[in-house]
């Protein structure tokens, strides 16, 4: 068995977009909203703080003391409404360093954090969290170094501002790219530089293209993006994997069946993520379910 520090792991704690949605017909592919864990030359990198993370808390919880680097892509609500209720954030011993950028008028993710965890948000203040939480302000094409391990960043389309990430660790790269909106007459240089020639592009496909310009409920300038220009993203980076992510709260299991069918005629090397779901990241990539 390889050692921690030799391993590339990618989990999916929760992969639908805008708002939760557990229920019968989500069940497959998950309700949860945005987290994505990294595990990484013997370091836990975590992406977003959706609902997602709570599940995240509670399996390391037999695993304690635990540390970690959260990311986050962006503050909206769906991204961040899971941190209230990571529990190792709560308790003495656990260190965890959060990144975020600097949105306008110079506020930062710790006071965005901060925030929703105030009355009459929420009852229980960020100061009563008792592990080491250490913040860092991160600008647009900033780098994050961790060992051997490197957080490349990027400007995503996105209203009022997101962070994409490149995660390269030996010869291996991983693209975590949400909330972003494709331009309308060609490939985003920014997102094209994050997924180039990835092993792994994990991608915000919220929508599908007709329900993007659908003339009477056209998503243009709602922020996402959908899974076709998804895989023109990926053959254009070269990309090995494309993971569809970010769904639509309206998308149930057999919405998502009829995506991964459709997708992979296209583009056969993608896959439509699956709260649970697990990628090894090595010369063969492996996908465990």
């Amino acid at each position: 068995m390889s050692k921690p520090e030799d391993q590339f792991k990618i989990n999916f704690w929760g992969v639908r977009g805008s708002i939760a949605c557990p229920g019968t017909a989500t069940v497959r592919y998950g309700g949860n909203t945005p987290c994505v864990e990294m595990l990484v030359g013997g370091y836990r990198l975590i992406f977003d703080a959706g609902t997602g993370i709570h599940v995240l808390g509670q399996s390391l919880l037999g695993h304690l003391p635990v540390s970690g680097h959260l990311f986050f892509s962006h503050s909206h609500w769906d991204h961040i409404q899971g941190f209230p209720f990571f529990s190792p954030a709560f308790m003495e011993g656990n260190e965890f360093d959060i990144y975020g950028g600097v949105i306008p008028h110079g506020v930062t993710i710790e006071h965005r954090l901060h925030d929703q965890m105030t009355q009459p948000n929420f009852p229980v203040p960020l100061q009563v969290m008792g592990a080491n939480l250490r913040f860092h302000n991160l600008d647009y094409g900033d780098t994050v170094t961790l060992g051997d391990v490197t957080i490349s960043t990027g400007a995503l389309n996105h209203p009022g501002g997101a962070m994409g990430y490149r995660v390269s660790w030996r010869d291996y790269a991983v693209a975590y790219i949400t909330d972003t909106e494709h331009l309308p007459d060609k490939l985003d240089r920014n997102v094209l530089a994050l997924a180039d020639r990835a092993d792994v592009l994990i991608y915000d496909s919220t929508y599908t293209d007709e329900e993007y310009y659908h003339p009477q409920t056209s998503k243009v300038g709602w922020g996402h993006s959908t899974w076709q220009e998804g895989v023109k993203v990926a053959q254009a980076a070269n990309v090995k994997k494309l993971v569809i992510f970010h769904h639509d709260p309206s998308h149930n299991d057999e919405f998502m069946d009829a995506i991964a069918a459709k997708s992979t005629q296209i583009f056969p090397e993608s896959i439509v993520a699956r709260e649970g779901m697990k990628i090894v990241v090595s010369e063969r990539l492996a996908i465990v379910s």
